[in-house]
């Protein structure tokens, strides 16, 4: 079993098994190619504390945003939970329903830390295990800056790939970062679930 990590801050979430290794995405798949040239796509989470929209960098992180835009596209997302939140940290969701019962994934995506983009305040990232390339259907939004989360300054030199940024409802991912949390008996202890359950009640592609 292994436990995803963030840095120093340690997840207590067991993966149900680990995938083996299979063909991603290539980054010029028809996935990674929704909006028109120039034009990144954008997709639109309506939670249950509301609606943020968060736009793509297909430029800088192509596998992640592609294997993203399918999970989008398959309806994974419905229905799931923000079961993590850290006030002034980061708030994760995209992997579990309401029971905290992790969903089937598709094989990992390889890391994409190096692009040059940054764990800045609003910007989405992968939530992985301790291995790199783990990454499956879980994202993070940043709600301050994180910069110790990026490739150059992680202890293993591998990073958290961002692969977008929220560009409207920036309020309602304050408010969720916000919540009271509580720890809860889910597969051993799980800290920091919200004590009020915030659903994903649809993961929509836009069209530009």
């Amino acid at each position: 079993m292994q436990k995803r990590v963030f840095g120093t801050h340690l997840l207590t979430i067991a993966v149900v098994a680990i995938l083996a290794p299979q063909s991603i995405l290539a980054p010029n798949s028809a996935i990674g190619q929704e909006s028109e040239k120039g034009k990144n796509p954008q997709v639109e989470l309506e939670t249950t504390m509301g609606n943020f929209v968060i736009e793509l960098n297909q430029e800088k992180a192509p596998k992640t945003v592609a294997n993203f835009l399918q999970y989008v596209k398959d309806g994974h997302y419905k229905d799931t939970v923000f079961h993590r939140v850290i006030a002034d940290f980061m708030i994760q969701g995209g992997g579990m329903d309401a029971d905290l019962k992790e969903k089937e994934t598709r094989p990992p995506v390889v890391n994409e830390a190096g692009n040059g983009l940054s764990n800045k305040k609003y910007t989405v990232a992968m939530a992985r295990t301790s291995d790199p390339n783990s990454a499956t259907s879980q994202f993070f939004v940043n709600v301050a800056d994180n910069g110790y989360l990026d490739r150059n300054n992680a202890q293993n030199q591998a990073g958290y790939t961002v692969f977008g940024k929220v560009v409207k409802g920036m309020d309602v991912v304050d408010q969720i970062g916000k919540v009271e949390t509580r720890t809860v008996a889910a597969r051993g202890l799980m800290r920091d679930v919200p004590a009020k359950t915030i659903t994903i009640k649809e993961a929509r592609l836009l069209k530009n």
